[in-house]
């Protein structure tokens, strides 16, 4: 089942979507940055951050930085599903029930990929 917008509707949510890829885009290339700065950080045969007292250590740095770098991969990933889903005709469609996503729904959350019956469900 393909959901038909409007091609202006699909003009906006294609807009929406963009922007949020774009700031999506912008947070990873800024955590690409810390992580790497850590990395040249952790190489320091000098640094001995196991032992100051005054704040984490280079591993908990980087572990820290590692998951957050995983969740703003993951999220410019789910945009990139979410404009492949517009380009094909698919979006805004619930992908486990197969009935229309509110637009309410897709304003709030662009990358919804479930009606609010289904993420309630889910929950």
């Amino acid at each position: 089942m393909t959901r038909t917008f409007t091609p202006e509707r699909v003009a906006k949510f294609q807009r929406l979507l963009e922007a949020e890829r774009n700031e999506a885009a912008a947070r990873l290339a800024e955590h690409r940055e810390g992580i790497d700065e850590v990395r040249v950080a952790r190489s320091d045969a000098t640094a001995d951050d196991e032992h100051d007292p005054e704040g984490p250590t280079m591993t908990q740095e980087w572990s820290q930085r590692t998951a957050v770098l995983a969740d703003a991969e993951a999220e410019v990933a789910e945009v990139d599903r979410a404009i492949t889903r517009l380009a094909e005709g698919g979006y805004g469609v619930c992908e486990r029930c197969g009935k229309p996503i509110s637009v309410a729904r897709l304003e709030a959350r662009p990358t919804a990929t479930l009606c609010i019956d289904c993420a309630r469900l889910i929950r």
